[in-house]
């Protein structure tokens, strides 16, 4: 039986990442970076597909976990009848081989702990050959150019292709695994010792999270919030991956399955700037550097996602040997979305680096041209229609929350360039900016609703539209912004939480049906703070925090009828709506409290 997605916890080192179930499985790792393919995929099959679980051996087992303060190193706790173990979990941060490392605890008593090791290549279809190493320290298993090493001091042994081992732990002692990965062409990578990697893994993770500006009330749920997002950023090039996963349902048992293991610019922005907020200029300036490359050339070239070195060919398919999480098929590989045209990326982009100025992130000329050049593009193609933000695929259409952020495209680029002397056509720009809210305005608002709506001269509401006054198109006190809260509120709420709209009545290309989505609620949250409503901002607030799992770990959305957490899983769009609305809330308490 698969795990609850809110019972996925990870760990990473900034190239891939492991989930592992607090009942101690490693269902899924993709090796050697995040959108490769997946050594372990049970998450998406069977245990057939590869999983790696270590675990007490017998008995009835409670179990718990936590992060160590301030790092991704995953202490899972197991309480048993003849004693209690703990099995650290971390990946080292290093930039050869990568590494996953299991240490087993012995904290009282003796426990018998049992192991089970079953590696498949190529999500779950490619069974290797398995070897033992020459020094008697484990085995290597290969398939075509892949190769792990796996190393333990315990007997492991081999059979019906699966490997394991019975072991027993006593107070005091600990048990070591450690999983490498390498080429088969080349040299086993060398052993190093299992405890010189926690000490220096826990003492790089916590030097990082020691500069981080989280405060306050919410600062565990944004320290936590960072931690994640930094780890989801590769490090060899700042590309910043929506997911770590592909094709984990919005609805169980649905087809909207998508592969989020890639760089969306509008989600790898959204990341910058929670990154900047909490005090990352480091980091927000490798993104951009990404950034900068993955985009240059032809601005009508852009894409809306890259992959994590800037690829541009993301080709979709189908991965027909996984059932899918649940049964939720298909299990899709690449994304198709890569070739969509969404207005929303230019806003989204030109606010992000308009925020890193702010902040004091040194400027170059060539992120000054680039924006220019895009914002030119903005300029003749402002009008056409589009897939929008929620990556339809039942045809390009008149989205108002796109022509939101073209507008929010020219209006910071207007004020990069006036705040920062930055040379440009600003006459030509202050008018493009002033066409397109007249445009809004006119043509997005619904005055028989009292509501802007999804599509231009459409009566569908969008959870997306939630942004407007957040960016600044409209003062949150506007009558209209207040008509559109409130129409939100009654019609695209589900047992508190925000659709992004109904997809019963919408043609998005897809069968209905999808959870509650987090970020749209965070949305939410910070216009009834722009309002004033503060109790009730607090309150949606708290409720979405309370929606974490037990490490504090968010996927895209919510299955308010299951009560579970779907979707892609930890998302960095809800990790950045978190951030963001818990400093604005921050921030509006102590400006409010200084005027009493």
């Amino acid at each position: 039986m698969q795990s609850k997605i809110e019972d996925y916890a990870f760990v990473g080192n900034g190239r891939s990442a492991a989930l592992i179930s607090r009942f101690g499985s490693v269902d899924w790792l993709c090796w050697p970076r995040f959108d490769s393919d997946a050594c372990f995929a049970a998450l998406l099959g069977t245990d057939e597909n590869g999983f790696w679980r270590i675990a007490p051996g017998t008995g009835e087992v409670a179990s718990s976990r936590n992060y160590v303060d301030g790092t991704l190193i995953l202490e899972s706790r197991f309480d048993t009848p003849d004693g209690i173990v703990e099995v650290v979990d971390f990946m080292p941060l290093c930039d050869d081989f990568p590494e996953l490392v299991r240490i087993v605890r012995g904290v009282s008593g003796t426990v018998r702990m049992h192991m089970d090791f079953v590696v498949r290549f190529g999500y779950g279809n490619s069974v290797p050959w398995i070897t033992r190493l020459e020094d008697g320290s484990g085995i290597r298993a290969v398939v075509g150019p892949d190769m792990v090493a796996l190393r333990t001091p315990v007997e492991l042994t081999d059979t019906a292709l699966h490997t394991s081992s019975d072991f027993t732990v006593n107070a005091g002692e600990d048990v070591a695994f450690s999983l490498r990965y390498g080429r088969a062409y080349e040299a086993l990578p060398v052993a190093r010792k299992t405890h010189e990697m926690l000490t220096d893994t826990e003492r790089d993770w916590k030097a990082w999270s020691s500069r981080s500006k989280a405060h306050g009330k919410y600062k565990e749920a944004i320290q936590r919030s960072l931690i994640t997002l930094k780890a989801m950023a590769y490090r060899a090039t700042g590309g910043i991956v929506a997911a770590l996963t592909t094709s984990l349902p919005e609805t169980l048992g649905g087809n909207r399955n998508w592969d989020y293991r890639y760089c969306w610019l509008r989600d790898a922005t959204l990341t910058l700037r929670a990154l900047m907020r909490g005090g990352y200029y480091g980091d927000a300036g490798r993104w951009r550097d990404w950034l900068v490359r993955a985009v240059a050339g032809a601005p009508e070239q852009l894409q809306i996602m890259y992959g994590l070195g800037g690829e541009r060919r993301l080709q979709e398919w189908e991965c027909d040997w996984l059932p899918g999480y649940e049964g939720s098929s298909p299990v899709r590989i690449g994304n198709a979305a890569a070739g969509q045209l969404q207005l929303d990326v230019f806003g989204e982009v030109m606010n992000a680096l308009h925020e890193a100025r702010i902040g004091g992130l040194p400027d170059d000329a060539e992120t000054w041209a680039v924006q220019v050049a895009l914002l030119g593009h903005v300029e003749k193609i402002w009008e056409q229609p589009d897939e929008g933000i929620w990556e339809t695929r039942g045809g390009r259409q008149q989205f108002t929350f796109s022509k939101v952020m073209c507008w929010l495209a020219a209006d910071r680029v207007i004020q990069s360039a006036e705040q920062f002397n930055l040379e440009g056509p600003l006459d030509r720009w202050r008018a493009l900016r002033d066409a397109i809210h007249h445009d809004v305005c006119t043509r997005g608002f619904n005055a028989h609703r009292n509501a802007f709506v999804q599509q231009y001269g459409g009566d569908a509401l969008d959870a997306s539209l939630l942004q407007m006054a957040i960016i600044g198109f409209l003062p949150p006190d506007d009558p209209r912004i207040r008509g559109t809260v409130d129409a939100i509120q009654r019609e695209l709420m589900s047992d508190g939480f925000v659709m992004r709209y109904k997809t019963e009545t919408m043609r998005d290309g897809l069968t209905a049906g999808e959870g509650t989505f987090l970020a749209c609620s965070f949305w939410l949250v910070e216009n009834l703070s722009l309002q004033g409503r503060d109790d009730e901002a607090a309150a949606l607030f708290d409720k979405l925090l309370a929606l974490r799992n037990d490490v504090g770990l968010l996927s895209e959305e919510y299955d308010a009828q299951a009560q579970r957490l779907v979707g892609n899983f930890p998302q960095a769009f809800s990790h950045t709506a978190l951030v963001d609305t818990a400093f604005n809330l921050l921030e509006r308490r102590r400006a409010g409290s200084a005027q009493v």
